[in-house]
């Protein structure tokens, strides 16, 4: 007796994302499976619009890529929409920033480009939930301009959440909005905090009322984390005033 003989075939369909970073736009990831998009352009990962709430992202050249594109990143996964801030409206080069062994200051090689959404003397303060001013070299002299110090100052004053990491602290200085505050930035860069009134603190983020401070690049996942937090509390405090 002969048995009879089953024939199985399996077919399986492995999605293939296709993930695509452009600098000058948002970051789009499309699941290719049937042309299905899992994740609609101009939209976070809660569904909500980016449209809602817009933060300032401050840069110039020179600015850390790091300390740039890991808040530009994380902003838009929690669904805000970065608009990235410069003397102009153009292409910037960010560059990396790091300690070789045995030397006693960072050496700084090329990074990537990033291109401006809009120019210091067109930025409009009320229409922001809040502000980070990104470190790297470019703080040097960004902070001259008056344009970016009256953005910084108003939305200081009117209890929105601001954000510097590293060099950065060199922009609220200037501003003259660190007086009294307790915050944190790269040890070379203690002086400019301190003689503008500030208190220096050696810690990874400090938070100081609605000023949020990180000490440098490897600690943005705690800054991030911490001014998050003081972006929903304002939201929660302020209702519907950003949306």
């Amino acid at each position: 007796m002969m048995l009879p003989v089953y024939r199985y075939t399996f077919v399986t369909f492995l999605p293939i994302y296709l993930i695509s970073f452009d600098f000058n736009h948002e970051v789009t990831s499309t699941l290719r499976c049937g042309g299905k998009k899992m994740i609609p352009k101009g939209q976070g990962t809660n569904g909500g619009s980016l449209a809602t709430l817009k933060i300032l992202l401050v840069i110039g050249d020179a600015a850390e890529v790091t300390d740039t594109l890991y808040p530009w990143m994380r902003l838009q996964e929690a669904g805000y929409q970065v608009v990235v801030a410069a003397p102009e409206v153009r292409n910037y080069s960010l560059v990396q920033h790091e300690q070789p062994e045995g030397w006693d200051i960072t050496r700084e090689s090329p990074g990537y480009h990033l291109h401006s959404d809009i120019a210091f003397r067109d930025i409009n303060p009320e229409e922001y939930a809040g502000l980070l001013v990104s470190g790297g070299r470019a703080p040097e002299y960004i902070r001259y301009d008056e344009h970016l110090i009256h953005a910084v100052r108003w939305l200081v004053e009117t209890g929105r959440p601001v954000g510097s990491i590293c060099h950065g602290i060199e922009v609220l200085a200037t501003a003259g909005v660190i007086k009294g505050k307790q915050i944190t930035t790269i040890a070379k860069c203690r002086f400019d905090a301190e003689v503008c009134g500030a208190m220096y603190v050696d810690a990874p983020v400090m938070v100081d009322g609605n000023i949020i401070t990180a000490r440098g690049a490897r600690d943005g996942w705690q800054w991030m984390r911490e001014y998050l937090k003081e972006l929903d509390k304002t939201k929660i405090s302020k209702g519907s005033i950003f949306s």
